[in-house]
């Protein structure tokens, strides 16, 4: 039987907590994890084929569930707009469930419209800092917006739709209405942007697929679900999703399709797009970095090893520097704009100050 290495809990710490409240991410929530944990009565979840989803559906005691059911829909209100509740008389939550073997232990709330029945999911998880992160700069780097809010040691995060990975590998990787080219393309693109932000364990059941008609053709996107390994992990073979053995038809497939040239001009195309993102969001992101770079993410022997492994593929020692995996996320940043030719315009770095206050003013 295999082994499943969980990561730790990194609590979120003040710095971080100041920069989620300045970008309304940090609100007061009706209800927290460790009230949604203590159910009454749990049993499996099955899918349609009537296999074990690995999830339980949860249940409380009667005289608990309108008090939980209602704070539930209040939080969804304040996840989905802004915490306008005049729609929340039509809505109920028709199942939450539980999911033991995942880092942070999530619960799924589904959310159901009375009108039309149509459903919606949320989640509500035990605060990681490295989650927080991951989904911070998912929003600012990727062409995905995160909506997400955090509350003492509770995360709130919307549901990812997509087709997942491995799903998509087994039922639709040759499907006619999927365009190679277009598939190919993503997938270096996806590639690029997991390791440039050192996103880690991008295995095909941690992301979806997005798929939009298109005026003759389908458009595909790859989007991360799950952010638990941020840079965590040591090993730089990790930080790239062309590597798990999970991903491997997808690999193929793309290598089959596309030659070197190309590929190299499709990962060009990705780093200019993030160049942008990042000159449009420039000062946010510099304040995030000089609170990540500060923080304990990982153990210190990951971070000199991930930091000689990165030193090594770039050929560049400014890694070997490196303390925090906060700093590699910020040297690899750095050396693209360098890279590109920005450095005069673009700067990831804040003087060094005396207290978390100081980087908001």
């Amino acid at each position: 039987m295999r082994t499943i290495f969980k990561k730790p809990i990194y609590p979120i710490q003040p710095g971080l907590r100041e920069y989620l409240a300045r970008y309304n991410r940090e609100v007061a929530l009706p209800l927290t994890y460790s009230d949604l944990f203590y159910f009454h009565v749990s049993g499996p979840l099955l899918d349609k084929a009537g296999k074990d989803t690995l999830w339980q559906t949860v249940g409380y005691r009667s005289f608990e569930m309108p008090r939980i059911f209602e704070a539930l829909k209040e939080i969804y209100a304040l996840l989905k707009s802004g915490g306008d509740r005049s729609a929340l008389e039509h809505l109920y939550v028709d199942r939450v469930d539980y999911c033991s073997f995942g880092n942070t232990q999530p619960f799924r709330i589904r959310i159901v419209n009375s009108y039309n029945d149509n459903q919606d999911y949320f989640y509500i998880k035990r605060a990681d800092a490295s989650r927080a992160y991951g989904l911070e700069l998912e929003h600012l780097l990727s062409p995905n917006r995160m909506h997400y809010l955090t509350c003492g040691n509770t995360l709130v995060e919307e549901h990812v739709a997509g087709i997942p990975g491995d799903l998509f590998i087994k039922d639709w990787l040759h499907n006619p209405q999927v365009k190679i080219i277009r598939l190919a393309k993503e997938l270096v693109r996806f590639n690029e942007r997991c390791f440039v932000r050192l996103l880690g364990d991008m295995r095909a059941c941690n992301f979806v697929m997005d798929m939009t008609p298109d005026v003759e053709e389908v458009q595909i996107r790859i989007r991360a679900m799950d952010f638990d390994q941020q840079c965590h992990n040591e090993r730089k073979k990790f930080y790239l999703p062309q590597f798990f053995k999970e991903n491997k038809p997808l690999v193929v497939y793309c290598t089959d399709h596309l030659n070197v040239q190309t590929a190299m001009q499709y990962q060009r195309e990705e780093q200019s797009l993030i160049l942008r993102r990042m000159q449009a969001i420039h000062d946010r992101l510099r304040m995030l970095l000089n609170v990540m770079v500060t923080e304990d993410l990982a153990p210190e022997h990951n971070v000199h090893q991930l930091g000689r492994e990165l030193a090594e593929h770039y050929q560049e020692a400014v890694f070997l520097g490196c303390g925090t995996m906060g700093e590699l996320v910020r040297t690899s940043l750095e050396r693209l704009i360098t890279k590109h030719g920005h450095s005069a315009s673009l700067r990831l770095r804040l003087p060094a100050v005396e207290s978390g206050s100081d980087l908001f003013l």
